[in-house]
Parts: C-alpha cells; structure tokens; sequence
C-alpha cells in the first residue's frame, strides 16, 4: 500500500512540470524516459527566460551592471553544484557542455599527460559509450591497455573481478555509479578504495546517480566526477565536472582562447586560476544559472524523499512487469522485485522488437526509450541488438505504470494475433 505522504509527493510536483500536462495521439502524455533526459520544472524554465529578458550578458568580462548580474548568478550556481555534491570548493567545478564532454576533459587533459605504453585503464562492460570511447582513443594515443570488468551471475558489478584486474600498472579505473541499462548501484565507494591502494585515479560517471541519490564525493573519495544538467531537471547543454583541486591544478588546459587565460603574449600564454583554465569561450550561462535553479528545486523537495517515493515506484513497476509473459528483464537478477534497483527496467519481449513495442505505446501516448542506450557492448553480452528501458522520476506515479502495463499487455496481444 502506497502511503499517503508519497503520493502527495507526486501530486505536488507534477503542476511543476508544465510539459507533462498534454496530449499525445489523443491520449494524455505518460512520459516514461527520464533515463534519457528528465522534463523541468516551471522554476527552470522561467530561470532560463529571466536571464536573457533581464541580465543577458556576458560573464567575468565587464563591470556594467548586467556583466555583475549575471557573472554573480554564474558563479553562485557553482556555488550550488559545490554544495549538492558536498566538494570541498567550488574551484573544484568545472561546467562543461555534458558529462561527455567531462569525460573528454580529464582524457585529453589528464590522460595524455600521464598515461604511457603498458598503464591499464580499467572500465566496465557496462559503461555508456561516452565512458567507452574516449578511454579507448586516448588507449591508441598512449599505448595504453583498456580493461573491462565483467558482470557476476546476477548481472551485477563483479568486484571479484574487478580486484583481479588491480595491478601496479593500473593507472584509472571509470566507472559508471548506476547503470544506465541494468538498473544497478554499484559500490564506488568500495572501487574508489581498492583503486587508490595501487595508486589509481578514479572517475565516477553519476549521470544517472545524481539525480536520484545524494552524492558526497568525499565520502566516496573519488579523483573526478561527472553529471548532466538535462537528467537532473535542468536545461540540456550544461553538465559539470568535479575534481579534486590539487589534481584540477596539475591537469593542463583541454581547449585554448577566451576566458582561460593569465595572459597572452605573441611568443605564448599563462592560463588563469581554477576552475576558469578549464572554461575557454563564452560559457552555457543561461543553462549554468538555470541548472542552479534544477539543484535548489530538488534540494527543497529533498533527494531523500524523492529516493524513498522512487523506490516504492520501483517496487511497484517491477511487481507489474512480473505479469508479462516471457519477458526478460536485464541486470541485478537477485533483484527482481525492485528492491534496491534504479527507477529502471531494460526488457525484451520474446518475438517482439523493442522498437516495435516503443512505436504502439507512443500511439498511446506513452513514451519508453528503444534501442541500445548507448551500451552496444553491454547487449553483445546478452546477444541482444537492443532492448525497450522504462525510466521512472519523482513526477511519474502508480497510476502512469498501471496505464503503461495495461498498454504493453495489449500491445503484446496485438503482435501474438498477427504472428
């Protein structure tokens, strides 16, 4: 039984969500796809508007007023991205266009400083492809060797694995804080330490973490984290980067020009302080000052209780899914009940596409994600070219599952007659 408290929680917030309050093909929008990008609040959207009808201007590079303005609301949304994450400084923000380009940074900036012929990267099959790639070029660039840890049984993290691939050469391990495919939370805290005893730096990709959990990074102890702004209700085309400040120091710049320099002479250049050096040309600022707005909106809704009220929906949408017929569920298999899992479910349908079944929903209105979620090498592992992904937020609530069910019920029935 849901409580009282919980749904109020729901019913609070979806007359923030202006987007969510239309009609799709006739029926009213159930949006099921957060994983992919979450929908924002009015307080973000109106945000984003007042900086360019009231303080458009460009930041750190004038003294007139509307310069003031909006560098202030510039810098006190770092301020807030710093508190959120619980960093020591907000020196130790860098705002970057998404946590692709994040990880980008510390690959080009990092990596190629320190990385040499023989060092060992470790990654997870599990790993978006924005924590795929980068590693894998700056491999070709260096000499380097990339490493994958494996999966358990329960298609989960396999640490067991992942401490037989610790090595004196291992120089970074980047690892993904909850999968984006299986649903799982896997122990960064635990990867963070075991890294650091053979002197490993450590990347934790939290673009699916920050926005459901609370996150300290000194508890976790990690060298960087990422995040994307659209996932946690903010604009799409801002995310962040935390380092720790004295590896941020040793990093060198990753793009040259405008705002990251000292000064500039014809025969060379001083780069300026952090985090500015890492923040060439004219920034996000609308999206930066709106994505401090996401954080203040769900600071005062409180990452705990959105956490709680997402793990009953989780409960809840897993209890639903064991009606389907010969459905297979991906990822934490120990967990199928939901208990402990990420607001998602990646399924398949025997017989049935994945984008089949996202298509016939749609005409219902409802919107699921199909495809390979950025994880190719993920699905090879299961012999799947895709799968469907249902994502759950704050917003979303039981009866939304309920309706989605009865959909995929009878959309499943649909394609069992024409076969």
């Amino acid at each position: 039984m849901v409580s009282v408290k919980e749904k109020t929680l729901a019913a609070k917030v979806r007359s923030d969500f202006p987007v969510l309050h239309q009609e799709i093909h006739g029926k009213s929008l159930i949006y099921l796809d957060s994983a992919a990008t979450s929908q924002k609040p009015s307080l973000v959207i109106d945000t984003l508007r007042h900086y360019y009808e009231k303080n458009n201007a460009n930041v750190h590079r004038g003294a007139h007023t509307l310069s003031v303005r909006a560098t202030e609301a510039y810098e006190e949304a770092r301020d807030k991205v710093a508190k959120f994450i619980n960093a020591q400084s907000s020196e130790e923000i860098v705002f970057t266009r998404n946590a692709t380009e994040a990880i980008n940074l510390v690959a080009y900036s990092w990596g190629l400083t320190n990385l040499n012929p023989g060092d060992e990267i470790i990654i997870s099959v599990m790993e978006h492809h924005s924590n795929i790639v980068p590693w894998q070029m700056i491999a070709q660039k260096t000499g380097a060797i990339v490493k994958h840890v494996f999966l358990t049984e329960q298609e989960e993290f396999d640490l067991e694995h992942f401490k037989s691939l610790l090595s004196s050469k291992t120089r970074l391990v980047s690892i993904v804080h909850v999968s984006n495919t299986l649903g799982c939370i896997n122990p960064v805290r635990e990867v963070t330490s075991m890294a650091h005893q053979v002197g490993a730096k450590v990347l934790i990709d939290a673009c699916q973490s920050a926005p459901h959990l609370a996150i300290n990074v000194q508890q976790i102890g990690c060298d960087w984290l990422v995040a994307s702004g659209h996932k946690m209700c903010a604009p799409t085309g801002i995310g962040f980067l935390y380092g720790r400040k004295n590896i941020l120091e040793e990093m060198p710049p990753f793009l040259g020009g405008g705002e990251m320099i000292g000064e500039v002479f014809l025969d060379g250049f001083t780069y300026g302080k952090l985090p500015h050096k890492f923040e060439a040309g004219t920034p996000a600022i609308g999206e930066v000052i709106a994505l401090g707005a996401a954080i203040d909106y769900l600071t005062t809704i409180g990452l705990d209780k959105i956490h709680i009220y997402e793990d009953e929906l989780t409960v809840y949408l897993f209890k639903r899914l064991a009606e389907i017929p010969k459905i297979r569920i991906y990822g934490s298999q120990s967990n199928l009940d939901g208990k402990g899992r990420a607001a998602l479910a990646s399924f398949n349908v025997s017989g049935i596409h994945g984008s089949d079944l996202s298509t016939l929903l749609d005409n219902e209105g409802i919107s699921i994600r199909s495809g390979h979620h950025c994880t190719q090498p993920l699905h090879r592992l299961f012999n799947a070219s895709g799968s469907a992904r249902v994502s759950l937020y704050f917003y979303n609530t039981f009866g939304e599952i309920d309706s989605f069910i009865l959909a995929l019920k009878e959309t499943i029935d649909f394609f069992t007659e024409i076969m």
